[in-house]
């Protein structure tokens, strides 16, 4: 519960090259924001919260493409997105099982692809630096990194259970030890400052609302709620708890909105409830929502603690980029598998994601490619992760949805086919 935001803030500050106090501020935030996402989930207060045991953290897919939007179109607007997003998760629950079926797995797992490229490329430049730039390159720092990149392998291979969960975060602290064993370590830093920290909200300034920069974020949390349903299943049931599906979800997912929108105005990333709650139940065989809410108490009064924080800031960005580099690829497998999913022996799909694919890396592969548009035009076409989503999204309209009904009024032109008769 502590490892996932401490490896969180710490790819993000290095990947956004963030001040040493914004990087103490932004993980106080994580921690906190955590803290009470998981007392939400775990207690239930009012509509909010499935009353099971659920530890709230950031990370994964919503951190990638917050750093994503972040690198595109500035930290502002990314906590605008963020913003944004969580009431759009508001105000499209109601209607979420309706907005399912356009975004099946081609869909997401095509963006999740995009993302994964792009910010594989984004670890590579902490290590290497920007082409061109003095120490571009530097055999030193690419060695600080593949060595980095091998102790997480190796503590992978070694390790078993919740350890091996902790392999990159191992990583990091080993890759760290080696460059303090070179000198490239001052660890000074962890000595100064207080002790008690408080998180400032707007750290960024005041958040730019773009709704088209926003756009992959909502895209993702349709499908996170999706995701968000299935755990609040299989967690009910690895608890022996029995749920209505109709109102426990919508709190499970009103749960993840309410913390997002309060760690927006915090400049953190989306937060969600994580997946590997249900593995640690099921392992430990411990049941009670009580021990996440203890859990959470704990990260709150984490988040209050500065050397926590500020331990963070020593860490070279060579071992930060290794590690980095190996978390960004694993989030474009997952893409992969998902997209093993989505049929692609069918022509259509694969032309849909094939197109979104080319569309998508296009800038990535190419910066400065649409540098001759419009300004307005310039801010949705340079955004790879955005056009990706939105051609894959419209291609599977097309192609799956407007051309089924076709089909179905050419067969059956006097009646609605209804839901038995598809069974």
């Amino acid at each position: 519960m502590a490892a996932t935001p401490i490896s969180a803030i710490f790819l993000m500050s290095a990947t956004l090259r963030l001040s040493p106090q914004l990087t103490v501020d932004l993980l106080s935030a994580a921690l906190l924001l955590s803290g009470i996402g998981s007392l939400v989930q775990s207690l239930g207060p009012w509509k909010f919260g499935p009353r099971l045991p659920f530890v709230m953290l950031p990370g994964g897919a919503p951190l990638i493409l917050f750093m994503a939007i972040a690198q595109q179109h500035g930290l502002r607007t990314a906590t605008g997105a963020v913003i944004l997003t969580a009431a759009f998760t508001f105000l499209v629950l109601p209607l979420f099982s309706r907005l399912l079926k356009f975004f099946p797995p081609l869909v997401i797992g095509t963006m999740i692809v995009i993302v994964g490229v792009n910010l594989v490329r984004v670890g590579a430049l902490l290590v290497t630096g920007q082409p061109g730039t003095p120490g571009f390159g530097d055999p030193a720092r690419l060695g600080l990194a593949f060595a980095t990149i091998g102790l997480i392998v190796a503590f992978t291979r070694l390790l078993r259970g919740v350890l091996r969960q902790l392999a990159v975060l191992l990583g990091l602290i080993g890759g760290t030890g080696l460059a303090f064993a070179v000198g490239q370590v001052h660890p000074g830093a962890l000595l100064a400052g207080q002790l008690v920290s408080v998180p400032r909200p707007l750290p960024y300034g005041a958040p730019v609302f773009d709704v088209l920069a926003a756009l992959p974020l909502m895209l993702y949390s349709v499908a996170s709620m999706a995701e968000a349903t299935g755990q609040t299943v299989i967690n009910a049931e690895a608890v022996g708890k029995d749920i209505d599906i109709r109102s426990d979800v919508p709190r499970t997912v009103r749960g993840d909105a309410l913390t997002s929108l309060l760690g927006g105005f915090l400049g953190l990333p989306l937060m969600v409830t994580s997946g590997e709650n249900i593995g640690i139940v099921r392992v430990t065989g411990v049941r009670s929502r009580y021990v996440t809410a203890a859990a959470g108490v704990v990260l709150v009064l984490l988040g209050f603690l500065a050397p926590v924080a500020r331990a963070i800031s020593v860490m070279p960005s060579a071992v930060v980029g290794g590690a980095a580099m190996v978390v960004f690829a694993v989030i474009t497998v997952l893409g992969v598998q998902m997209l093993n999913r989505a049929r692609l022996q069918d022509h259509t799909s694969m032309v849909t994601c094939a197109v979104a694919l080319a569309l998508g890396l296009l800038p990535i592969l190419v910066p400065g490619v649409y540098a001759g548009f419009p300004s307005g035009v310039r801010i949705l076409l340079e955004s790879g992760v955005a056009v990706g989503a939105l051609v894959a999204a419209v291609l599977n309209v097309l192609f799956h949805h407007l051309g089924r009904r076709t089909a179905d009024a050419g067969a059956l032109p006097a009646e609605v086919p209804s839901p038995a008769a598809h069974a």
